[in-house]
């Protein structure tokens, strides 16, 4: 009988995926060791039975149920027996290269040069399902690896999966590269995406055998860079991106000039609406001096037609007004009289003052006699014929007064228009003779 095997445990290398243990002979005080990341499947009569998570056992018939029935079937309980035991790898493998042995197909979309290229990359790979790779894949064999291993070993996973690793890089590679617009001189850019493409398309075939794909990678596409037709399409990738180029400058310039177009239009509305204010103030002003200059010049005339219908109500009249006026003058012509001192001289300047006084009292008292045409001569007409009363002494001397007085701001009336630009120079000039000759008669 062979040697009794007392521990069970792996004694393979990271890198394989199943291994078998050589021992076949066992006893019920057998110990087997389950590392973590591991599984331990025991095989009977060519039938995968029981399976053992990570920890320590002994194999007594309670914790291999399914071996215990056939035992007792076979030997009545009695010990040793005869088995095998495969211990499965679950740990990941990294970084397990990967790539196409032969060229892939590639055409150019834009310009249908063909092209050959190359991939390659790495991936990530761990057991799933154990028992499924074992019936699959391993069977009687030692075990199972990436590459070749030890004797006895199945195939290895590598040569087992090329072809259909191969297979989903051809058929989906150019497929993604054509559907994603990248251009092939840019394809490092877009290696992100394509892995995740290709990993979705050959996920699948290795779960099939009880193995997962954590994370695959398409690390490298390589270019005919020595092709001829790969330097034309180099070329004329290159006078594509001069033609891009200077369609983007245009563009920039177009957009440039057509924002320094709306900040000049802009800043000109905006001098237009500021001159358009200004010019709006200066009106309104203007047409505030021009109503308070009409205000005023209505309030002296009003004030004029009140003053003469006062003295019309007096019974004032012209004439009365024009006596009242000499005789004014004739008493400060008496009164300068002697005032030059003695002498002969005195005398002569005496007559001349009386004679000034009165020539300038006649003169005045026409003028002003005037004001009473068009403002209160109507009315003297209208009234019926009485005697009028005689003004007081008072009233004679303070009407020449008054009567200069509203001449005086009648003219400054006048200045006023005229500084407001109501009326020219010319027309100032106009009214104020108008008013001249009014007052002299």
């Amino acid at each position: 009988m062979a040697q009794i095997c007392e521990i069970l445990k792996y004694e393979g290398d990271n890198s394989t995926f199943i291994w078998k243990h050589p021992s076949e002979d066992f006893n019920s005080m057998t110990q087997l060791i389950v590392h973590e990341s591991q599984e331990a499947i025991f095989f009977m009569n060519g039938q995968a039975l029981d399976l053992f998570d990570p920890g320590r056992y002994t194999l007594e018939t309670q914790n291999i149920p399914k071996i215990g029935k056939i035992l007792n079937r076979a030997t009545g309980g009695e010990t040793p027996f005869h088995c095998e035991v495969y211990f499965i790898n679950k740990t990941v493998q990294m970084a397990i290269r990967w790539g196409t042995p032969e060229k892939v197909r590639y055409i150019d979309p834009d310009y249908g040069i063909p092209l050959e290229l190359g991939a390659s990359g790495e991936m990530n790979l761990s057991v799933s399902d154990g028992r499924k790779l074992l019936l699959k894949l391993v069977g009687t064999m030692n075990g199972i690896s990436w590459e070749e291993r030890g004797p006895g070993f199945t195939k290895s996973l590598q040569n087992s999966f090329r072809p259909l690793i191969t297979t989903a890089v051809k058929s989906n590679l150019t497929k993604a590269i054509k559907a994603g617009e990248f251009d092939i001189l840019e394809v490092d850019e877009h290696l992100e995406e394509l892995s995740g493409i290709l990993k979705d398309r050959i996920v699948g075939g290795f779960e099939e055998y009880g193995l997962t794909i954590p994370q695959l990678y398409l690390t490298t596409v390589v270019l005919p860079e020595d092709d001829p037709n790969f330097k034309r399409l180099r070329e004329l990738h290159a006078i594509s991106l001069q033609t891009r180029m200077i369609k983007a400058e245009k563009t920039v310039r177009t957009a440039r000039a057509q924002a320094e177009a709306e900040v000049t239009a802009a800043e000109r509305l905006t001098e237009l609406e500021r001159q358009t204010t200004q010019t709006e103030i200066a009106k309104r002003e203007a047409e505030r001096k021009i109503i308070e200059a009409q205000a005023e010049a209505e309030k002296t005339r009003q004030a004029g037609f009140a003053e003469a219908q006062v003295m019309q109500a007096q019974g004032i009249t012209k004439k009365d007004y024009v006596a009242a006026e000499v005789q004014k003058a004739y008493a400060e012509g008496l009164g300068q009289m002697g005032s030059g001192g003695g002498g002969g001289g005195s005398a002569m300047s005496d007559v001349i003052g009386l004679g000034v006084g009165l020539k300038a009292a006649g003169v005045m008292a026409g003028q002003l006699g005037n004001v009473f045409d068009g403002i209160g001569g109507t009315a003297q007409t209208q009234q019926t014929p009485v005697q009028p009363q005689q003004p007081t002494p008072a009233q004679t001397a303070a009407q020449p007064a008054d009567d200069m007085a509203a001449f005086k701001a009648k003219v400054e009336k006048l200045a006023v228009m005229k500084e407001s630009g109501l009326i020219t120079e010319e027309e100032f000039a106009q009214m104020k003779a108008k008013l001249l000759s009014d007052i002299m008669g």
